[in-house]
């Protein structure tokens, strides 16, 4: 950690650390930095302002999108498989995207140990925004909730799970001394607890009424980051919250934003963005990055259900000008969120028989609609192949 530049940091401080490594069993004598709390909008440039500007806007077209969607949780399946994949891979776990979106359809004994923890992130995503449905506002215990279910199974599942933790963490060692980190948070203890909770209280804060809410889902991402209050998971828990703030603050209505895959492409300067911030109080640099982030993300998710919302109409057409109906358009309207299906799967979902759901698949794929995978002939899987180009194709460089 480049102690010096953060000696001189406007918005924390470093602090001595000294204790003992767990792992090679020698003592530290070291620095942590802690930040200061939160407080007012930063002063930023017009050219921040103009990207916070751009990110609003494009916030707001995927918002007006998200109402248009007869049934949004459909698409919302997807898009949050997507985040989890892209989340996870930043911090290391990795899971091919067409693993997760099958993850439905594939046995649980056969999931690997990278596909499980993703599938906690869809898990820990969906209760958070069940929560908000509910009305809850964030808080300290459901933060808690959240990492019990991410870390649920894995590695990180330990006494720690589902509380502030109480050990000290450092981030980036190439060689996993505490000296050669990138990073070292604030010591575990009542600062950190106390400093988490001021954080989550700034996040509800509304006063003033007129605070931007991309301008404070940078700031407190950046804070959460920087407090790293759990063991692990933070960056995939920090990312989350940027989606719970947005839908907290009014700038979605449906989380069908995924910000991971575009920070994942640039994951050395997100990285140097939020030391930035830390080391030299470059909120401007930040909020530049974080604003930009979110105005592609927004676009290219609007982009995607647009063109997912295309796929729908089709298959309708090809239905209709087959006769088909009943169960067949039932299975075809719902592949925009079940790309891949079995026959037990579908049966499952609609409580119809074996043979009318057999019959209906075997319609699907007669009419190119559905792709049986497998080559087997029991246990096969179908696939969805228009639906899956979309959701698997890569992002599109934004044009302003």
């Amino acid at each position: 950690m480049d102690i010096t530049r953060l000696q001189a940091s406007p918005v924390g401080h470093v602090v001595p650390l000294r204790g003992t490594d767990g792992r090679s069993g020698e003592a530290y004598d070291h620095f942590a930095f802690a930040p200061n709390p939160l407080g007012v909008e930063p002063n930023l440039s017009g050219e921040a302002w103009r990207a916070v500007s751009r990110a609003g806007h494009a916030l707001g077209r995927l918002q007006q999108a998200s109402r248009q969607i007869p049934v949004p949780s459909l698409l919302r399946r997807p898009t949050l498989r997507r985040e989890a994949q892209s989340t996870s891979a930043l911090e290391g776990t990795f899971a091919p995207l067409e693993d997760v979106l099958a993850a439905d359809v594939t046995e649980k004994k056969a999931r690997s140990a990278e596909l499980i923890e993703v599938l906690n992130y869809i898990d820990c995503a969906e209760a958070a925004f069940g929560w908000l449905a509910e009305g809850r506002q964030l808080s300290v215990p459901m933060l808690r909730e959240l990492h019990r279910a991410l870390v649920h199974g894995s590695a990180a599942d330990t006494d720690d799970a589902g509380r502030i933790r109480h050990i000290q963490v450092a981030i980036g060692s190439p060689t996993a001394n505490i000296e050669d980190a990138r990073f070292i948070p604030m010591a575990p203890g009542q600062a950190l607890e106390a400093a988490t909770q001021d954080t989550i209280d700034w996040v509800n804060l509304r006063v003033p009424v007129d605070r931007d809410p991309v301008v404070a889902a940078a700031m407190a991402h950046y804070q959460f980051e920087a407090l790293h209050p759990f063991n692990d998971g933070n960056g995939r828990l920090g990312r989350l919250l940027v989606v719970v703030q947005l839908i907290q603050d009014g700038a979605l209505s449906d989380p069908l934003l995924s910000v991971s895959p575009w920070l994942e492409a640039r994951r050395t300067q997100y990285q140097d963005r939020l030391f930035a911030v830390s080391a030299d109080g470059d909120w401007d640099g930040w909020v530049k990055f974080f604003a930009s982030g979110l105005e592609a993300s927004a676009i290219d998710t609007a982009q995607r259900v647009d063109e997912l919302l295309d796929v729908q109409a089709d298959y309708a057409r090809r239905l209709r000008d087959a006769g088909a109906t009943g169960i067949v358009r039932d299975i075809a309207d719902s592949l925009v969120g079940y790309p891949f299906v079995t026959i037990s799967a579908v049966k499952e979902r609609t409580g119809k028989t074996f043979q009318g759901v057999s019959t209906a698949v075997n319609r699907l794929v007669d009419l190119q609609i559905l792709r049986e995978r497998t080559g087997r002939s029991h246990n096969r899987v179908f696939e969805a192949v228009d639906v899956m180009r979309v959701l698997v194709r890569p992002a599109r460089t934004a044009k302003r």
